[in-house]
């Protein structure tokens, strides 16, 4: 799925089973360097050490990396045909968590998910007002700021927008536009709302701790 030059760089590295349903879409590496093993996909970085061998990765549309990328164990990747997906430098997908793309998803930078989280960016079936008649749209995109740092199982559905430096509590249910909020803001509860302000999770002080735990040196 790369061009020669990329492909002999070794830039994707995955660990443990996963199923291809399909790699007929497009993937490309946007970042100023290409490095071996930058990509993980099943990548052991977190508290759990065991598989249970479910990964499964379709790619139809367009999956773009701008960086260094990690995806935890039993992850579900599925890019439709005509949607993009981009991971920002530093982006992640903790254990056994979900992507679905039918539109447009964005991680920005740093853009870092809990295990058992999912990001789906459309219903699967219309909706129908049965008083107007009107149809909801069945897609929509979902943009995530740079240095988010969500806890596990939060769900993410289409029209979520977050600014930069956004934390998201543990079983979030985010579905609208809170690009609005100021940073370093944090967001919880079933609907999504504002818990908590100027609180951020401790970047700089964890970075060489991320940095060292997600970044392989050969």
């Amino acid at each position: 799925m790369f061009p020669k030059p990329i492909a002999r760089k070794l830039p994707v590295f995955f660990y443990g089973s996963v199923k291809f349903n399909s790699l007929q879409g497009k993937v490309t590496i946007d970042a100023k360097s290409i490095k071996r093993g930058m990509i993980g996909f099943g990548q052991n970085y977190e508290m759990n050490k065991r598989s249970m061998r479910i990964a499964e990765i379709t790619i139809n549309g367009h999956l773009t990396f701008k960086g260094y990328c990690q995806f935890g164990k039993d992850y579900f990747l599925n890019i439709m045909d005509g949607a993009y997906c981009e991971m920002g430098n530093m982006a992640s997908l903790g254990s056994r968590g979900k992507i679905i793309c039918s539109k447009e998803i964005k991680f920005g930078e740093y853009a870092r998910i809990g295990s058992e989280s999912q990001l789906i960016d459309t219903n699967f079936h219309a909706m129908l007002n049965t008083e107007t008649g009107e149809k909801s749209e069945m897609k929509g995109i979902i943009h995530l700021g740079n240095y988010n740092y969500f806890g596990n199982r939060v769900s993410v559905y289409k029209d979520t927008k977050t600014p930069n430096f956004t934390t998201i509590a543990s079983h979030a249910v985010l579905k609208k536009d809170f690009s609005n909020l100021p940073e370093n803001t944090m967001i919880g509860g079933i609907p999504g709302k504002v818990i908590k302000t100027n609180i951020s999770r401790d970047w700089e002080g964890e970075r060489e701790m991320i940095e060292n735990a997600l970044i392989i040196d050969f």
